[in-house]
């Protein structure tokens, strides 16, 4: 597939901005700040209702206005599907296909898919387990998107559960444990669901994300992704959801006095990681900058690539990628993004483009995308 047009209203730093995309790579060319990472964030939002830069939406209405609209006409199998979204913080999401609106937001998931990566990725490596998580959550909405219906699910039990576990101060009467009982089933069937997912994503994922990072880094180096679960081990879990839930129940029973305690959900979905490792080693702290740079875009490339074998090819978006790359790394992700269907690249000037790499040239400046040629 691929975004044929993308409309923004009072989207970030852009009032109104409209851009005509062509198949194949093009790239963003502008000076930092003047929004050219925000139009490659509306195209990810479409493709998850979320972005990767920040978990509330108000930031992603400019400042003085209500609502941001994003609109785009996508290509899917032969067709134009237009697509619209309107983020009015307070009042949450809408959505409309070809000009009809959806009962629910989450039913434009599909229409666009997108893959990006980021700066703010090297976070998936060097950051607080927070970041794997919402990175699994986000492709996982991409791969199910009812998979958003249970993470939704999931977080209001969990906070409907924890403000039990708070009133509580220490003891619970018996008709509070009543209560707890019924949270303690709605969470493990909505925990059950996100870790059945979870599992069979990372399982698909990481010979994706070793093949990903030995292409940019030119060697054999062994890149692992296991799931730690709150449950105890590591990659031990049947993804059956049956089991999955059984198991949390159990510890949610287990763990009961010390949650009453100290107020809070000790075991489930919401307190797991994925832990990475290079050369059997733990990313986090021994990959170099460099390691860590390229795994991180290794994890992108492998969604990129998992996405693609279960149906139509997501649109490529790289941001500021070869800001940190070395000149042969450079020309590995150049080959990637060729490759693709379509691809959009950001840089602050056209100097950091891998020579030969051929692409459309936009020039962005707040609230226009200027058509340049080709390079």
């Amino acid at each position: 597939m691929r975004v044929e047009r993308v409309e923004l209203v009072d989207f970030r730093n852009h009032p109104t901005m409209a851009v005509d995309l062509p198949a194949g790579v093009s790239v963003l060319v502008g000076a930092n700040g003047v929004g050219k990472t925000n139009l490659l964030e509306a195209i990810g939002y479409l493709a998850t209702l979320g972005s990767h830069r920040v978990g509330q939406d108000t930031s992603l209405v400019r400042a003085g206005t209500d609502a941001a609209l994003i609109r785009a006409v996508a290509i899917r199998e032969g067709r134009r599907v237009q697509v619209d979204v309107e983020i009015r913080p307070g009042s949450g999401v809408r959505g409309r296909v070809n000009g009809t609106t959806v009962p629910r937001a989450r039913d434009v998931l599909g229409v666009v898919r997108a893959t990006m990566f980021a700066p703010e990725d090297l976070g998936l490596v060097r950051g607080d387990p927070e970041e794997r998580r919402r990175f699994l959550d986000l492709l996982a909405t991409q791969r199910l998107p009812r998979y958003l219906g249970s993470r939704q699910d999931y977080d209001r039990v969990l906070r409907q559960r924890n403000t039990l576990l708070r009133s509580a101060g220490g003891r619970l009467p018996a008709a509070a444990l009543a209560t707890l009982d019924v949270w303690d089933e709605k969470l493990a069937t909505a925990g059950a669901e996100i870790w059945a997912e979870r599992l069979r994503l990372v399982a698909a994922l990481t010979p994706l994300v070793t093949r990903a990072y030995q292409q940019l880094a030119s060697r054999d180096d062994l890149v692992e992704a296991t799931y730690v679960s709150s449950l105890g081990g590591s990659g031990e879990l049947d993804p059956d959801p049956a089991k999955l839930g059984q198991a949390l129940r159990e510890r949610l029973l287990a763990d009961r006095p010390r949650e009453v305690e100290r107020g809070i959900t000790l075991s489930g979905p919401h307190r797991d990681d994925l832990a990475l490792t290079l050369r059997a080693l733990p990313a986090r702290t021994h990959a170099s900058h460099g390691e860590a740079w390229s795994l991180a875009l290794a994890l992108r490339l492998g969604a990129h690539w998992l996405l693609a074998d279960e149906g139509e090819e997501p649109v490529l978006l790289l941001d500021d990628v070869f800001a940190e790359l070395d000149q042969r790394r450079r020309g590995r992700v150049a080959e990637v993004a060729s490759a693709a269907e379509q691809a959009l690249v950001t840089a602050a000037a056209a100097e950091e483009l891998p020579r030969g790499f051929q692409a459309v040239v936009f020039h962005v400046e707040p609230g226009t995308v200027e058509h340049r040629g080709a390079r």
